[in-house]
């Protein structure tokens, strides 16, 4: 347990930090279902909707530092080459 008035500050921090981070992932996540739902249905333009909205969801979460650059490119450029070869 945090004994001085800093240290508890920090771990009040690291505690609401957490949780927001926590949100944004798990949103994130949810974004990137809904692209996956969309290319199993079949439905590619339910799946290019979604792709566009969950492009700025996984740059935002990205520059919070959440998620790595890489992975977010790497995320998007698996969905989009997924969307790309539906028939």
């Amino acid at each position: 347990m945090a004994n001085s008035a800093s240290a508890k500050k920090r771990a009040k921090q690291a505690e609401n930090n957490r949780s927001r981070n926590v949100g944004f992932r798990s949103m994130m996540r949810t974004y990137i279902k809904r692209v996956y739902y969309a290319i199993e249905a079949g439905d590619k333009a339910a799946a290019e909707a979604a792709y566009k909205a969950a492009t700025p969801v996984i740059d935002r979460v990205a520059g919070k530092g959440l998620i790595h650059a890489n992975k977010a490119a790497r995320t998007k450029s698996r969905m989009n080459n997924n969307i790309r070869s539906m028939a």
